[in-house]
């Protein structure tokens, strides 16, 4: 086998390219002189070639051509038939020749023999457009000019779209004539009519233009030409709706409902919630209650049961109220289970998904129909619980086990924290700590924090600090990210003097919630107190960012700006807080101080003068005042401040001295006399008065000078007496008055619960915080002055704010459900 592919060397006489040279007989050239279809063919036409002559180049001529010598050189022929000859490269049959026929004409290339028929005729010119190619063209161009408007309206440019819709609408009367004179009415597009009037209503809309575009929803309804064109109604309705019409917008709405089939059941509901709601605004609550009754029938919701809830609550039905909560709770999620997502696989790409899953867009918008859902069956429990039963508990009970029979058991925790806060309205202290204090067995961890939590704030409040910081501990340990906890517990440290505790605390609660404006605002309290001015005025200027117009922040970056020395900024946010409560005598003392600081009197006395109207009482403006018009040398005006401040005070001398030295300073020396007399019947041993009933009578020239004097010099010696025997054994009079005086110095830092005019509350900030402790920045209350009335803007400002429980159980529609509101008497 090996054999079969050896190959033995060829011998010597053997020729190894042998056959090469050989090739079929068909390409044999040898024969063409014999073959006589060839010579036929080249004594044809195709074999003439004219003979060419020689014409050198222009660089021939000149002999700058390379190769050319003077020599006749030519290109070769390929033939001589007929005296033509004829160039290898040329092709006869085209028609080509480079030789000249005849007498010195050139023969012109003309394959067609199109020369005999003259030259050819110009070019025709583009004929104008037809009408049909007109209107296509206006057509196209006004479909144009409506996308423009609808995406110029949908990047918020309203201008710009209204411009293009009117265009349009200009040239769709501009084409229907171009129609009507071509004789092509019949053609036209009604669709395109319809299109550019129905964009240009809706941007006369968006631009407020409410008149021209019910003018414009007009003609097209009224056109029967327009199929379903009633239906527009609806947009009538909803301009009506806007211009507060509302007979009309009814009105609009049940003649859009007529025109809506049957089979769109959706549609249908939407009309009749509509109309239901402007029936709760024309309070007329049966015709509402008919309307939700009908969409509760048809496909329950939570947002419509909530509202037919609220039309029996104004209508009194409390068996009603029931029966609509009971199928407000039976009204399905249809939302998948939380559970169904969660990782449990070892597999970690389906790990992955399910948490890509439990986060996509669709997964938040089920949350939020979940948030939605609660929102309504909580808001609607506590808007009907205290009404339905003889006692608000009893409503609460009723509610509870309702929630507990369905599907939505695990919102009755939230709701028995709203009864506690009920309780906390009522006054009725030991009941709400009762029913807090009942969840501490309970196994939901955030339910037991936020329980603990308002237990923490109830008993912070009643200065029982051990208790509060027990509770605010528990709630801390049940969720440790309950920021709210850490804000108990940070009051807790900061009453107790610790501040720097207080203020880790703080920065604990803002890491675990970066909103949470009550550890913001303590931990600027705290910075304050510490001596850090600047770092204070960060964290409010930051919940002036969260918070926006809250006057105690507008306070207290007033005052720190004052503290730091920039008198300007001070005087900057003071007005803006003076925006927000125009009246807080306060707020207006404390401007009229700083201008009088400044050398402005007269500044100053607008502010102390727009104090005192605000707030007669206040014995340091009244002071400021009476002494403002004594330096102008105006005593007679000063008389009606001090007699306002010895009503207030009828047995402060200091008022009636004052008195008696603006009628003196007057030169009414008759009226002084008598007020000095009037102040030593009532005060006999007044020495200052004294003093001045014997210069008075000495230089009045009366005999009663003297016996004035002998009283004077008794009295001084019964004072000198007193001040011997004083400064001689303990517990004088002296050392009772100082600790009278301190204690009554320290009463201005205390907490005073409870609002009052002029000062800001816990409904200032926004809806769904935590409810907080309010701080009292104004004044104090009229049973509170005395002799020693000091600063209203003092230690007292500078309170720190306790938070109770989770955001969730703040009420978002209905009442403040804050606890701490009005919780003790002042």
């Amino acid at each position: 086998m090996m054999m079969e592919h050896i190959h033995l060397v060829p011998s010597d006489d053997e020729d190894l390219y042998s056959g090469y040279n050989e090739y079929p007989s068909a390409l044999n050239t040898n024969m063409f002189k014999d073959d006589d279809i060839i010579q036929e063919a080249l004594r044809s036409s195709m074999g003439r070639r004219p003979p060419i002559s020689m014409k050198p180049t222009t660089a021939s001529r000149l002999g700058t051509s390379t190769g050319f010598r003077g020599s006749t050189a030519m290109r070769p022929y390929t033939g001589s038939l007929d005296g033509v000859n004829r160039p290898m490269t040329a092709v006869r049959g085209a028609g080509y020749t480079s030789n000249r026929v005849g007498s010195g004409s050139s023969q012109m290339f003309d394959p067609l023999n199109q020369a005999a028929s003259g030259p050819a005729p110009p070019l025709e010119t583009k004929k104008e457009d037809t009408p049909e190619e007109k209107i296509k063209k206006a057509e196209r161009r006004i479909m144009e000019l409506i996308e423009e408007s609808c995406f110029a309206n949908n990047s918020g440019d309203m201008r710009l779209a209204l411009e293009r819709a009117k265009e349009a609408s200009t040239k769709e009367r501009s084409l229907i004539r171009i129609q009507d004179q071509a004789g092509l009415s019949e053609t036209h597009n009604l669709d395109l009519t319809f299109s550019v009037l129905f964009n240009l209503a809706n941007q006369y809309a968006a631009n407020e233009m409410f008149s021209e575009a019910l003018n414009t929803f007009q003609v097209i309804t009224k056109n029967r030409t327009f199929s379903n064109a009633n239906r527009l109604k609806l947009n009538m309705g909803n301009i009506y709706l806007k211009l507060s019409d509302y007979d009309k917008a009814v009105k609009m709405y049940r003649m859009a409902l007529d025109q809506v089939p049957t089979t769109h059941k959706e549609l249908r509901i939407k009309i009749m919630h509509n109309i239901g709601v402007l029936f709760v605004k024309m309070s007329q609550f049966t015709e509402a209650c008919s309307s939700f009754e009908y969409i509760m029938q048809e496909k329950p919701d939570f947002h419509t049961g909530l509202d037919v809830i609220v039309c029996y609550y104004a209508l009194g039905e409390k068996e009603k109220m029931k029966r609509g909560f009971q199928a407000l709770v039976e009204v399905p999620l249809n939302i998948d289970d939380e559970d169904k997502y969660s990782a449990t696989s070892d597999d970690p790409a389906l790990n992955l998904a399910l948490e890509a899953i439990r986060n996509d867009s669709l997964r938040q918008l089920e949350r939020q129909m979940k948030q939605n859902a609660e929102r309504s069956i909580l808001t609607a429990a506590r808007l009907i619980a205290p009404v339905i039963d003889d006692t608000f508990s009893a409503g609460y009970t009723w509610c509870l086990e309702t929630l507990k029979a369905s599907s939505y058991a695990f919102l009755a925790a939230e709701l028995e924290i709203n009864k506690a806060v009920m309780f906390l309205k009522q006054k009725e202290i030991n009941q709400a700590v009762d029913t807090l204090k009942a969840f501490e067995k309970k196994t939901e961890s955030k339910i037991v924090s936020s329980a603990a939590t308002n237990l923490a704030f109830i008993y912070f409040l009643q200065g029982d600090i051990e208790q509060a910081k027990k509770f605010s501990e528990s709630s801390r340990t049940a969720d440790g990210y309950n920021a709210a906890a850490f804000v108990n517990l940070g009051c807790c440290s900061l009453a107790a003097g610790d501040l720097e505790k207080a203020k880790d605390l703080f920065l604990c609660a803002l890491e675990n919630d970066a909103s949470c404006v009550e550890a913001l605002y303590n931990l600027g309290l705290a910075n304050k107190q510490l001596g850090l001015h600047e770092d204070a005025l960060d964290c409010f200027l930051k919940l002036q960012a969260i918070v926006r117009h809250q006057p105690e922040a507008l306070y207290q970056l007033g005052h720190l700006y004052q503290l730091l020395g920039d008198v300007d900024q001070a005087v900057e946010w003071f007005l803006q807080l003076l925006g927000i409560v125009p009246t807080d005598p306060g707020i207006l003392q404390k401007l009229g101080e700083i201008f009088d600081s400044d050398n402005d009197k007269q500044q100053a006395y607008h502010y102390h003068f727009e104090s005192y109207r605000h707030y007669p009482s206040n014995f340091e403006v009244i002071d400021w005042l009476g002494s403002y018009f004594i330096e102008l040398q105006v005593a007679e005006r000063a008389i009606s401040f001090f007699e306002k401040a010895s009503v207030i005070q009828p047995d402060e001398m200091k008022w009636k001295l004052l008195i008696a030295s603006c009628h003196r300073r007057a030169g009414n020396y008759q009226q002084a006399l008598a007020t000095y007399k009037d102040i030593h019947k009532q005060a006999p041993e007044n020495i200052e008065c004294l003093k001045f009933l014997v210069r008075l009578c000495s230089d009045m020239g009366l005999k009663e000078a003297a016996d004035y004097g002998l009283e004077l010099k008794k009295a001084e010696k019964a004072k000198e007496m007193r001040n011997r025997v004083g400064s001689g054994r303990p517990g004088s009079m002296r050392s009772i008055g100082s600790a009278q005086s301190s204690r009554a110095g320290s009463g201005s830092g205390k907490i005073v619960l409870g609002s009052n005019p002029g000062s800001a509350n816990v409904q200032d900030f926004p809806r769904g915080s935590t409810p907080i402790v309010e701080e009292r920045y104004s004044r104090k209350s009229g049973r509170e002055l005395d002799a020693s009335y000091s600063d209203p803007l003092g230690p007292a400002v500078e309170r720190p704010r306790t938070s109770a429980g989770p955001r969730q159980i703040a009420d978002d529609d209905f009442g403040d459900d804050e606890l701490g509101d009005d919780l003790l008497p002042e």
